[in-house]
């Protein structure tokens, strides 16, 4: 299930409203996480499964709490 992740942001570079839907589900395909996107502008799909990498910061914290699930 998809859901919005906020309200939508104005583009002002491509001139558009971009909005993003995500199921906030972390992936790891071998190499990185990552999180995967549909990206809108004006309402109309852009980039369907668009592929955004985890932050760093993130990574840490995810890391973290995996490691203490094994103890």
């Amino acid at each position: 299930m998809l859901n919005q992740a906020g309200t939508s942001i104005v583009r002002g570079d491509l001139g558009v409203e971009e909005t993003i839907e995500s199921d906030n589900i972390v992936r790891w395909d071998g190499e990185r996480l990552y999180v995967e996107q549909d990206v809108f502008h004006n309402g109309q799909l852009v980039h369907r499964k668009y592929r955004r990498t985890v932050t760093e910061p993130v990574a840490r914290a995810l890391w973290t709490i995996i490691n203490r699930a094994k103890q």
